[in-house]
């Protein structure tokens, strides 16, 4: 169940940039927007290999998690700043209102990213949980979820 949920939560954070019906303007929240994407694109073909929608591929999935691991790794410095009010953008105010709740967060994307054992399709399985845990947890918190 909670593989399914990853799944799911995968689908979503790689689709988050379609959501947005008005295109980005502010600087900052592009470089935000982008970042997740990266993120998104990544967990998806982790999540696309773990779900048996694509063959499991050594090379790909290790060259995933170095992206998601360097991606999350910027969180941080990407989202320092929060820029002009951007009606584009999908994060919430409380980022920067709360930003060492939302730090610890994005440390907790991290750390998950950093301890997916890529050796193989069972390995996957057992490490999406935790990231699409993390992910949600910072989603449900900070993220505007545009219809």
């Amino acid at each position: 169940m909670k593989f399914a949920k990853a799944l799911i939560l995968g689908a979503v954070l790689s689709a988050g940039a379609a959501y947005a019906e008005e295109e980005r303007t502010d600087p900052n929240a592009i470089a935000r927007g982008e970042l997740m994407t990266t993120i998104g694109k990544n967990i998806g073909i982790i999540g696309d290999m773990a779900g048996g929608k694509t063959a499991f591929d050594a090379a790909a999935a290790e060259g995933a998690k170095a992206a998601l691991v360097e991606a999350t790794g910027k969180i941080e410095a990407t989202f320092k700043d929060q820029g002009a009010a951007d009606p584009a953008s999908e994060a919430k105010p409380e980022i920067w209102a709360n930003w060492d709740d939302f730090l610890k967060k994005a440390k907790a994307a991290g750390d998950a990213a950093g301890a997916l054992d890529v050796a193989s399709v069972d390995t996957l399985k057992a490490g999406m949980g935790a990231l699409g845990g993390a992910c949600k947890d910072c989603h449900t918190t900070y993220r505007i979820m545009k219809q």
